[in-house]
């Protein structure tokens, strides 16, 4: 089974062409800097863009839309 799950990362994310934008930048900020939000143990994946969508799942990466603060 993949993990996270896409339903449960739909809850969170508007929608799938979000969740890919989301999720192939913070891949791309992880590859660049190393810099991960959790300990490294925390995560199931071992891939930068599976830990990026970890990180959506957990709530730790933010979304902001136009118009927000």
């Amino acid at each position: 089974m993949i993990y996270p799950s896409i339903d449960k990362l739909l809850n969170i994310v508007s929608s799938k062409y979000e969740l890919v934008h989301i999720a192939a930048k913070r891949s791309r900020q992880i590859s660049e800097t190393n810099y991960l939000q959790m300990t490294a143990k925390k995560y199931k994946s071992e891939k930068n863009i599976g830990k990026a969508l970890e990180e959506v799942a957990e709530g730790l990466i933010k979304v902001k839309h136009e118009g927000e603060d």
